[in-house]
């Protein structure tokens, strides 16, 4: 079998594709591309791929990985325009390479962030009343479930920075962020105000993922 990852992205419409649906559709791709996508063997085949980072529904990103493995050696050249001419709208192959590293090497995650008030006026003072609360080097916590039911989670210890500023209508957020081990979904800094300071809660919020990097702060390949 020949081990090959590409990076893709999913944005717009497609955000809104499940995990399971997102595997099905990278599988039809592969055959409307004529790419021979190599499959387990047994009673009960499956296609030989795996999404490295899963992303949740309604979060849209520019740096997901997906490896994936050939019955065939072929050239990757060309390889990237070929799937993406016969994905859905909204998901785009943007490279597709030989892996320098595993997937357990992936560490940090660079996101954006959307965050909308109904009611606020003042995004100027909303701004500043986040970065005093996620910046003053407090320890914040949030109540999350496990699989062993619910605990207590400290975020700020697997927030490596965050940032706010206001934008046209909403405050931009930009932090980086422990993508595995333990894992912070952008969704848990929502959570961890909610819970802890619900009066800055936005009412609305959306995220991106921008990048992936190891541990060493190199850009995940």
């Amino acid at each position: 079998m020949y081990k090959l990852r590409m990076k893709f992205c999913k944005e717009g419409k497609a955000v809104y594709i499940s995990h399971l649906d997102l595997m099905r559709t990278i599988q039809r791709a592969f055959n409307r591309a004529f790419l021979p996508l190599a499959y387990s063997e047994g009673f009960n085949p499956h296609a030989k791929i795996s999404v490295i980072l899963p992303l949740s529904v309604g979060a849209s990103s520019v740096c997901e990985y997906a490896d994936f493995g050939l019955n065939e050696e072929l050239p990757t050249e060309g390889m990237a325009e070929k799937l993406s001419a016969v994905m859905p709208e909204g998901i785009k192959v943007l490279e597709v390479y030989e892996p320098t590293t595993k997937g357990a090497e992936a560490k940090w995650l660079s996101v954006s962030g959307r965050l909308e008030y109904d009611n606020i006026s003042d995004l100027s003072a909303m701004a500043a009343s986040l970065t005093d609360y996620w910046c003053s080097g407090n320890e914040i916590s949030l109540m999350k479930k496990t699989k062993r039911g619910e605990g207590e989670f400290k975020i700020s210890d697997h927030i490596r920075s965050i940032s706010f500023s206001v934008a046209d209508g909403y405050i931009a957020l930009k932090a980086l962020i422990s993508a595995q081990e333990p894992t912070v979904n952008p969704d848990n800094i929502v959570s961890a105000l909610r819970q802890n300071r619900p009066e800055i809660a936005p009412d609305f919020a959306a995220f991106t993922r921008l990048e992936l990097y190891k541990n060493n702060m190199k850009i995940f390949r």
